[in-house]
């Protein structure tokens, strides 16, 4: 039952073949079964979960998603639920509010089954860097599930979640989709609330849906999108039914190929992957042309200016003083800082707290933040002029596949680099999803549907026609 994607079960639902308790036992079933290979979560809330489903049973809650199960990602504020951002320094915060999305997902009924693990603060493309575990991706154990939202991704594809919640800063939403062979879509920045996110990089962080196939996707977004005054950054701009949009029809799209996502570095098990899904949406009648973004072979570089300087300034407030962690080896307040930071955040963050705090001071902020927020700009640009002539992009959300658990620990430019994709189109601001499109060694391989500004629809109906003509998303992974 819990394999099923959401609107099927929303469906038996609604027809009373099925009770929203029974659901949510047979997603515990599972998490039972196999939690132990693939630690995706890191908070699990059964008896909450229990007790909404019985709400839904008895007509005591209602909504678009009720009665089915939906994992949070841990770095999104859950009023009384842990919330650790999978970091020792938040080992013991219980938030006093809930994030705008987690009153949005409360108000559709959906049931919480947990908060799932991530790369510690969402700095990470594994999930390796999470201080609690490693998630292990469910189609081969030995293999990362993408980062930083793996725990989201494997509970999906484990189905041990309907649903689930990520949040994408430079691809942490789309890469674990594409490891994992689910749909996982970024929107556009300002379309979903960021209040209650536990910020990274505020310029950059969206959160997204996690889902077993499209048509989940463009559900669980129209409970997400809309305005929220609680958010500055949030647009005011009236969300439109995403459900609409899925429509097996690309006649009159024109779809460009980013050249420069499918030369060097690309492995060819990709490559022919996308040209094969490029084929399916010409042989349906989109028009296909390749187009070039100067400036994309930058944008590791400015993302990784821009991204830390921002988490510099948003993790100065982790100082042992209001919540969390606090060091026991103190003399002083000085001392008391230092201590609760070193013992708090793991390599990975002191790493780009370093880059990020270097990349700001005095004599250093105008050769290196300032420039990065130049070449962003450039990055921009070529976007804009790309969609003068298209109506989407494509490339691959990953230039490879799932790599190998320990693989690129130690080679944290390698582990940047596998984001090639993924990181232009946070630079830009843009929507864009990850959906199934082959595999390479019983891994799967992620196709990147980029769209214009606040156009999820024309991504979706583009990603709908692909999925509809094909059965990618209906591979499951078997956990052994």
């Amino acid at each position: 039952m819990n394999k099923k994607p959401a609107h099927e079960l929303l469906s038996l639902l609604k027809n009373k073949k099925v009770s929203a308790v029974e659901i949510v036992k047979s997603t515990y079933e599972q998490i039972e079964k196999h939690e132990k290979e693939i630690s995706a979560y890191v908070t699990l809330t059964k008896e909450l979960a229990l007790k909404q489903a019985k709400a839904v049973d008895e007509g005591k809650r209602s909504g678009p998603l009720a009665g089915i199960p939906i994992a949070v990602k841990d770095n999104m504020c859950t009023k009384g639920i842990l919330t650790t951002c999978s970091s020792k320094i938040l080992h013991n915060y219980l938030p006093p509010y809930n994030a705008t999305i987690v009153e949005k997902l409360e108000a559709a009924g959906a049931i919480t089954i947990g908060k799932t693990n991530l790369d510690e603060f969402a700095m990470g493309s594994s999930t390796e860097n999470s201080a609690i575990k490693t998630t292990k991706n469910p189609w081969n154990l030995n293999c990362v599930p993408g980062g930083s939202s793996g725990g989201s991704a494997a509970a999906v594809a484990a189905d041990e979640t309907v649903l689930a919640l990520g949040s994408d800063t430079g691809g942490s939403i789309r890469q674990p989709a594409s490891f994992c062979g689910i749909v996982g879509m970024k929107p556009t920045y300002g379309r979903v609330s960021r209040y209650g996110l536990v910020a990274f990089a505020s310029s950059l962080d969206q959160i997204g849906p996690m889902t077993k196939d499209v048509r989940d996707c463009a559900i669980l977004l129209n409970v997400l999108s809309g305005y929220d005054e609680k958010d500055s950054t949030s647009a005011k701009l009236e969300a439109p039914d995403y459900t609409k949009a899925l429509i097996d029809d690309v006649k009159n799209l024109t779809v460009g190929i980013i050249d420069e996502l499918m030369g060097e570095g690309v492995e060819g098990s990709t490559k022919e992957a996308i040209e094969k899904a490029v084929k399916l949406l010409e042989s349906k009648g989109a028009k296909v042309k390749k187009v070039s973004l100067p400036h994309l072979k930058y944008s590791v570089a400015t993302y990784y200016l821009i991204a830390p300087a921002e988490a510099s300034s948003n993790l100065g407030r982790y100082d042992g003083v209001k919540y969390g962690l606090r060091s026991k080896e103190a003399k002083d307040l000085i001392t008391m800082y230092k201590n609760t930071r070193a013992e708090g955040f793991g390599p990975e963050v002191k790493r780009r707290i370093l880059l990020g705090t270097y990349a700001l001071s005095a004599g250093y902020y105008d050769a290196y933040y300032l420039k990065a927020l130049k070449v962003r700009t450039l990055i921009k640009e070529d976007f804009e002029k790309a969609f003068k002539d298209c109506d989407v992009l494509i490339s691959p959300t990953s230039p490879i596949p799932a790599f190998k658990i320990g693989e690129k620990a130690n080679d944290p430019l390698s582990m940047y680099l596998s984001d090639i994709a993924t990181i232009p189109v946070n630079l830009a601001g843009l929507p864009a999803i990850s959906i199934p499109c082959g595999f390479a060694n019983g891994l799967p391989i992620g196709l990147q549907i980029i769209g214009k500004a606040f156009d999820e629809e024309t991504i979706l109906k583009a990603a709908y026609t692909y999925e509809q003509n094909t059965n990618w998303h209906k591979e499951k992974a078997e956990i052994r």
